[in-house]
């Protein structure tokens, strides 16, 4: 189940463990589409982040086949 989050985001979501397993970019269409005000963009499994939070990101990382591993989540 996903949380909420304090801002009241349209979709109430802070987190989308349903899209394990799904195609990267599928998932940031999903995203988005559940919230506007959201960046989701891909992230290759490995790849050096940032480690501010902020509370329009959703990383969305992938394997090397595109594939969504881990729930993507507002960070």
């Amino acid at each position: 189940m996903a949380s909420s989050t304090s801002t009241g985001a349209a979709a109430g979501k802070s987190s989308w463990p349903e899209l394990v397993g799904t195609k990267g970019e599928e998932a940031v269409a999903t995203i988005m589409k559940e919230n506007p005000s959201l960046k989701a963009h891909t992230i290759n499994q490995g790849s050096f982040i940032t480690m501010d939070h902020r509370h329009d990101r959703v990383r969305v990382w992938i394997d090397e086949q595109g594939v969504v591993t881990a729930a993507p989540k507002i960070a």
